[in-house]
Formats: structure tokens, sequence, C-alpha cells
């Protein structure tokens, strides 16, 4: 798997690239935001330093995921929850907060390709027989909102909404269930992990990005002290109904 580091700090860069190749890693270094964006069409996954000499990480952030959906894990030493909140609204896919151990981001790292990959298994009907697609391989469609799960696309009236992996993970699970209130725990195991640690508003801020770039923040409602439901905008019954 090929990582791109964006990263200026030598003290932190090389041993993190010589940690990361123990474990299989192929991993390109960067030491500014123009040399990594450079540089971002051929990894598998980056690895963003907030701190850069040239520009913010955020904006770097930003950047490439106006272009790409490759998932991003923001490394920093900005522990702050508002410097966390406002990476993971930009799209980034999760955040380490320095120091932190190879192993530890080994292991995000794996949890996040888990959670972005694609695999459709078709199983085989009998012999002549003509085997229905797959539902993941059939779009969905709510109201203005189709939802292609098999090339994770989503478009809203015929436009496409660019999403980062996690935000469309996020809609794709509300949409299992349109209408249904799904609790902000059952949310936080499926979409990211029962034994996910990271900051407490990270639920949050995937939200009011989705509510954002779907244009209308009754797409996605709150119940209160419970969690949230995915819902189609102006429908009689509040509930998402599928065309």
């Amino acid at each position: 798997m090929r990582l791109l580091l964006i990263e200026d700090d030598d003290r932190i860069a090389l041993p993190l690239t010589e940690g990361l190749g123990r474990y299989g890693f192929t991993v390109q270094w960067a030491r500014t935001g123009a040399a990594g964006l450079d540089q971002a069409d051929s990894p598998d996954l980056v690895l963003l330093d907030l701190g850069l000499p040239d520009m913010d990480g955020l904006d770097v952030c930003r950047s490439l995921r106006a272009r790409s959906a490759i998932p991003i894990i923001m490394i920093t030493a900005r522990g702050e929850e508002a410097d966390r909140v406002a990476g993971l609204e930009l799209g980034a896919d999760d955040y380490m907060a320095k120091p932190f151990g190879v192993r530890e981001l080994v292991a995000r790292i794996r949890a996040v390709t888990r959670r972005t990959s694609v695999q459709v298994v078709v199983q085989p009907g009998p012999a002549g027989a003509s085997a229905a697609p797959p539902a993941a391989a059939v779009p969905q469609r709510l109201g203005p909102l189709q939802l292609d799960r098999r090339t994770r696309e989503v478009r809203l009236s015929g436009r496409e909404v660019a999403l980062s992996p996690r935000e469309f993970d996020l809609l794709a699970y509300l949409a299992q269930d349109p209408g249904a209130v799904h609790s902000r725990q059952q949310i936080m195991d499926a979409v990211w992990d029962p034994h996910f640690f990271g900051p407490t508003k990270t639920l949050d801020a995937h939200v009011a990005a989705l509510r954002r770039k779907l244009g209308d923040a009754a797409w996605i409602t709150t119940a209160r002290g419970v969690g949230f439901r995915l819902t189609v905008p102006g429908s009689p019954t509040g509930e998402a109904a599928g065309e």
C-alpha cells in the first residue's frame, strides 16, 4: 500500500517512514503542502501534518478533497478540539494528535482503508440462470437523491455530490433504513469502529458537512438525546420514501 506523508519535520518523518516500511507500506515523503499536492495522484492514503512551512494543512486537506476521495489522516501537534473538528468537516477521515506510536498509526490506517474500500461479492447462481444483481449494485433513490454503493457516487437532482469516504459511509448507513432513528452509538459503531476513541464531536462534524453538501439541513434530522435519521425534505410524513 502506498502512503503519501506530508510532513516538514525530519525528526518525525524519517523514523515514521522507516517504521511504516517495516509494516510493508511504501511511503512517499513531501516536505511542503505544495509538494504534497503535486504527488497526491498516486498514493492510496495521505498522512497530513497541519503545521507546514508554505501553507496551512487545512488548506491542503481542502484542496485534496476538492479533487479526490483519497483517504486522509491528519497527524499534528494541534490538539485543540476546534482544529480536529475543522479537519473532519473539511473531509479528513481520521485525526491523530502527536505524539503517537507507529503501531497505533498502522491500526488507524487499516481501519480507514477498511471503511473506504469497495468490495462487491456476487454469489454464483444455478447454471443457465440469470443472476439478479446484488442490492448494493442497484442505485438507491430517495426523492431527488441517488446513492450508488457500488461506485460510491451520490447525485442530487442529477448533480454529483462530492463526499469524503467517511461522509459517504455515514450517508449510506442512514439510507439503509430511511426515516428510522439511529442512535449515536449505533452510527459510531457502524461507520467508525466499536473501539473508536476520536474526538467527541466527530459525528456532529460529519453530519454538519453532509447537511451542507446536500444543501438542506432537513436531509438529516436530529432526534434529541438519541441520534439522527435520514429524511427527504418536504416529504409529507417526514420520512424518506424510495422511488
